[in-house]
């Protein structure tokens, strides 16, 4: 069984604030645990109170009740000083600090460490030479913050975060803006950070595909109800996964691992390569009405494409999907 190390946990946890003297509770009943070495994705609609939890446990916003507890000792009782050595938090507010370069920006992860105005030991640098090699941005050490995409940037807030070497790493939304590949990049190196340098790491995101394919356990925020966490996995074959949906238009697929359109719809009968058949269910469930009072069977065969439609009596070949559906939804 493997040693899981919990870095910090809530009980009987209430979020809210306070507006004319009355409180405003957010969420409440908050019983929650963050692991060492793992990755916890909080999901929710906007609004529903998950900048509210992130900033309650940067000590940010006074709780309305219950406890945080980081290393077992109330947050309340650790001083900013401390808290910022223990914390490190990863924000989307744009670094406006351009002419300053990579490893000046990393580098000031240490200050809870050195103060603002103490000089780097060997340490600090160690730690920030360490941080470099973890993200593998070596290559950009003397570039300015200017230089560099939006990918680019976001691995070197990361190293900033890593050099503050806190056992607790918070990021709001990291993959925001980001393009495909480097959405991918950041969260398997969140991930990879998790795992090799045994750090708690939570991640408030949007991004449902990517922290399904990376995330140990989720939790998600409903507004007016409870929090329910798990693994994504168990989320998904329970159903649970489909707190996330607004309404019962959409629902979670289980064979797709995408959200869908929740309406009934019947595929025709398909037959051969299952990885092929995946994909043709996709193309003809967003032509779901071309396809919806057909009888029709469908072989597909890879290496060369054939796609066989049997129509009755009558046999159809196609070559390609492109050419497959556009056939039917000409028809």
């Amino acid at each position: 069984m493997e040693n899981r190390k919990v870095v910090l946990r809530s009980k009987n946890l209430k979020l809210g604030y306070r507006k004319n003297g009355a409180k405003i509770v957010v969420a409440e009943d908050l019983d929650l645990e963050l692991y060492a070495g793992k990755l916890t994705c909080l999901l929710g609609p906007n609004g529903v109170g998950k900048s509210t939890l992130v900033k309650t446990i940067m000590g940010q916003l006074p709780k309305l009740s219950g406890d945080i507890l980081l290393h077992e000792k109330s947050i309340e009782k650790i001083s900013n000083v401390e808290l910022s050595k223990k914390v490190a938090v990863v924000l989307t507010d744009k670094v406006s600090l351009g002419n300053v370069t990579v490893y000046q920006m990393i580098a000031l992860g240490r200050i809870p460490h050195t103060s603002w105005h103490g000089s780097m030991s060997k340490l600090d640098h160690q730690k920030v030479e360490n941080a470099i090699q973890i993200t593998k941005i070596n290559y950009l050490r003397n570039s300015v913050l200017s230089e560099l995409s939006d990918g680019q940037l976001q691995k070197v807030m990361i190293a900033r975060a890593l050099a503050q070497d806190g056992e607790l790493l918070i990021l709001d939304e990291p993959t925001a803006h980001l393009d495909m590949i480097n959405r991918f990049e950041v969260m398997h190196l969140l991930r990879r950070i998790a795992k090799e340098e045994h750090k708690a790491i939570l991640v408030v995101t949007h991004d449902l595909d990517i922290a399904i394919d990376t995330a140990d356990e989720f939790w998600i925020m409903q507004c007016g109800q409870p929090m329910v966490c798990g693994t994504p996995e168990d989320l998904i074959i329970s159903g649970r996964i489909n707190l996330l949906l607004p309404d019962e238009k959409l629902q979670f697929d289980l064979f797709s691992g995408k959200v869908q359109d929740a309406s009934p719809f019947k595929y025709p009968a398909i037959f051969g390569n299952e990885t092929l058949a995946r994909w043709l269910k996709s193309i003809i469930r967003k032509n779901a009405q071309s396809f919806s009072e057909l009888d029709i069977e469908i072989s597909i065969e890879n290496a060369p494409f054939l796609l066989t439609v049997k129509d009755g009596d009558k046999l159809e070949h196609f070559y390609s999907f492109q050419q497959f559906i556009a056939d039917f939804t000409i028809r």
